[in-house]
């Protein structure tokens, strides 16, 4: 059994104030794989009131600097990826191949793309020619509470860290306690890239623990959170009473346009893309939106590839998907299933009860539905796990009407050979991100959605602009 009491605070390991035991499972086996502890209140002040002692000498620091940091911490991370898989595919249920590659190789890629984007960022410039006299500086927003979830876990840290240190913030992380493991050694990393003390702190917790201390916190100037929607929104009105500044990236629930002249991989490829990661992604395509004329043969081959879709323990090797994190997902994601089958979808692959041959696990059966009507629960409600609902659509309005027609706004796919309808849809999407034809988006591509999805963008240089304030100042002399 593996122990992980201790927090990291002010620069040191250090024993819990107000700790809690709590035990972490692993899903493929139900059992429990760590012991960690949560903290309570004396030991998230603890934290932020390092952080905030922290916070003058750091965000005075020349970018040069905390770049130089950035580039100790990315050197140090890839020293530990086998440690950071290993703890990933057991503690959440990510299959060791994709920990290794997806879930660890983000983390990569994230602090990759920030040194980049950090060396070529405007710290400090001139308003214009109109006035030289003006000066425009970016500077820390202040102390910020980092609360990450448990699905991707290296890429949220990496994406909120990376940026708030780079800015010159001082921070506090709340890993989710379903996934904490990779966080503990994630902070063994910060450890060994000797950052001043109280820079970065680590403190296990819930979300009605630590998680809603931070958020209320007088001390803390903003939250960056990435989770459920309805967590965000009680994270909202906790930091309303004191106006910080609060980051969200919450929930999805992304339409796959897939039109006739669609090539010939396109639903393969949309079906494996939901059930990648267990369909654990807030920004799955879960509902694929399929042309009339293309749909009955859309079904039947999303059918036929969810059916060879192979579940499996995380720690095997291969490229099959593993269990959801936890039992209360796999009830849910059940409810959800048996909501599809009551309300009238024609399941045409998986359904209710772990696959065949697993009986112990958090296990879901690769599951398509078709014949989904957009007022269906199924087509409404984020269902977290590799479950996806096809439509169908008569014509391009129809199609957008569709898409649109949801609370949520993170991403939207489009599948067709036509550049200019897929452009102008690109315009017409009400989601913060709109990918076509498979192609992924670029390094350091903003990462963020609109309305029930969030605000803000992480990664890149939209990922250090979150982290800044903007200054005026007037009356600059320049040599």
């Amino acid at each position: 059994m593996i122990e992980k009491k201790q927090f990291y605070i002010n620069g040191a390991w250090v024993n819990p104030i107000a700790g809690t035991d709590h035990s972490v499972i692993d899903p493929s086996t139900e059992e429990a794989c760590a012991v960690i502890s949560l903290g309570g209140q004396a030991d998230t002040d603890a934290a932020v009131a390092a952080a905030k002692a922290a916070l003058p000498g750091w965000m005075a620091t020349p970018p040069e600097e905390r770049i130089a940091a950035l580039e100790r911490i990315y050197a140090a991370y890839k020293t530990r990826t086998e440690d950071l898989a290993s703890a990933i595919s057991m503690e959440m249920g990510a299959p060791v191949a994709l920990s290794k590659t997806a879930q660890v190789g983000t983390g990569i890629n994230h602090l990759k793309n920030f040194i980049k984007a950090a060396k070529d960022f405007q710290w400090d410039f001139p308003l214009g020619d109109h006035a030289p006299n003006d000066r425009i500086i970016h500077e820390a927003v202040g102390v910020c509470a980092l609360i990450t979830p448990w699905n991707w876990p290296m890429n949220q840290i990496t994406l909120k860290v990376g940026a708030a240190l780079v800015a010159g913030n001082t921070m506090v992380l709340k890993p989710s306690e379903e996934s904490p493991l990779n966080a503990v050694i994630f902070a063994e990393i910060m450890d060994a890239a000797d950052l001043p003390p109280g820079v970065f702190n680590l403190v296990n917790g819930d979300g009605v623990g630590v998680g809603s201390q931070l958020s209320a916190h007088k001390d803390v100037d903003m939250v960056s959170f990435t989770g459920s929607t309805r967590a965000g929104i009680a994270i909202s009105k906790s930091a309303a009473d004191s106006l910080k500044r609060v980051h969200l990236e919450l929930g999805g629930k992304g339409a796959n346009l897939i039109f006739a002249d669609a090539d010939d991989k396109a639903v393969k490829r949309s079906v494996l893309h939901i059930m990648n990661n267990t369909g654990q992604s807030c920004n799955a395509p879960s509902r694929m939106v399929v042309e009339s004329s293309r749909y009955d043969a859309a079904v039947e081959e999303a059918a036929a590839v969810a059916a060879k879709v192979e579940v499996g323990p995380s720690s095997v090797e291969g490229r099959h998907i593993g269990p959801v994190v936890n039992e209360t997902q796999w009830n849910k994601i059940q409810d959800l299933i048996q909501k599809g089958i009551d309300e009238g979808a024609r399941l045409v692959a998986g359904g209710l009860g772990r696959p065949e041959g697993l009986n112990k696990g958090f296990y879901v059966r690769p599951t398509v539905f078709a014949d989904v009507t957009n007022d269906m629960t199924i087509a409404r409600e984020e269902i977290f796990g590799p479950v996806l609902s096809i439509l169908k659509f008569e014509n391009e309005a129809e199609a957008v009407q569709i898409a649109n027609d949801t609370p949520y706004g993170l991403t939207n796919y489009v599948q067709s050979v036509d550049d200019d309808r897929r452009q102008r849809l690109a315009r017409q999407l009400r989601s913060g991100m709109v990918e076509m034809n498979g192609q992924p988006r670029g390094a350091g591509a903003p990462f963020g959605g609109m309305k029930a999805s969030g605000n803000g963008r992480e990664a890149g240089a939209w990922g250090i602009h979150d982290f800044v304030e903007v200054k005026a100042v007037s009356g600059w002399q320049t040599a």
